[in-house]
């Protein structure tokens, strides 16, 4: 083999590797069970805790609380403490977060045509 194709290779390899790394990356900050469906939620005016809650069957308030933080801490949610009495909370999706509008669609159209071929089997 020649040096030139055991270059090639070794780029290749690494172009797959930073490739896996960078979906990783997506995976690890929109991946799990809840995240996606708070931002939908957010993004569909649920701004407080118990609206958002409300909007996603089965979450705990645990798992929200912790999820919202995970959000906020990649950016994408922002929380605010409102100054009034008793305080009120509202979370917010960040300018950043509605970069995911694209991948979102993307999902939420690859979503309904896997539906309707499991459906036709």
């Amino acid at each position: 083999m020649e040096a030139t194709d055991i270059k090639k290779q070794k780029a290749e390899k690494i172009d797959i590797q930073n490739k896996l790394r960078f979906v990783q990356d997506t995976q690890f900050v929109i991946g799990g069970k809840w995240k996606l469906p708070i931002i939908i939620s957010i993004y569909h005016d649920n701004f407080r805790f118990n609206e958002i809650k409300k909007s996603i069957p089965k979450i705990t308030n645990r798992v929200l609380s912790k999820e919202l933080k995970h959000l906020e801490e990649n950016l994408l949610v922002e929380r605010k403490v409102y100054d009034d009495y008793p305080a009120r909370v509202e979370y917010t999706l960040t300018e950043y977060c509605y970069t995911l509008t694209d991948l979102l669609k993307l999902m939420e159209d690859w979503g309904k045509e896997h539906r309707e071929k499991i459906k036709s089997l």
